[in-house]
């Protein structure tokens, strides 16, 4: 399937040295891993129907939504340094 000439050409690609041993057993391991690649090619899979689960909202409605802005005056007044309604920070980037 694989040749020893494959092997040396990955092994130039990847820049890494192989001595014999490493080549042979290199070799092997492809040959498994293409091996086991084959057949999953023969595996006949079904996708033509695809299953969702059951979508729902699991976040809670509000109640009584509190009017925009009502705290930002105590929130502020909290702040150390605070400049046309927002808060001063000093810059870290």
């Amino acid at each position: 399937m694989i040749e020893k000439k494959d092997i040396e050409h990955l092994a130039k690609l990847s820049r890494i040295e192989l001595t014999e041993s490493d080549n042979q057993g290199l070799t092997k391991d492809i040959e498994s891993i293409l091996g086991y690649v084959d057949q999953l090619k023969e595996v006949e899979a079904d996708l033509t129907e695809k299953k969702a689960g059951e979508n729902r909202n699991v976040l809670r409605e509000d109640e009584n939504p509190h009017e925009s802005g009502i705290h930002t005056k105590d929130i502020l007044k909290e702040a150390p340094s605070t400049e046309d309604n927002f808060i001063k920070v000093k810059n870290i980037l």
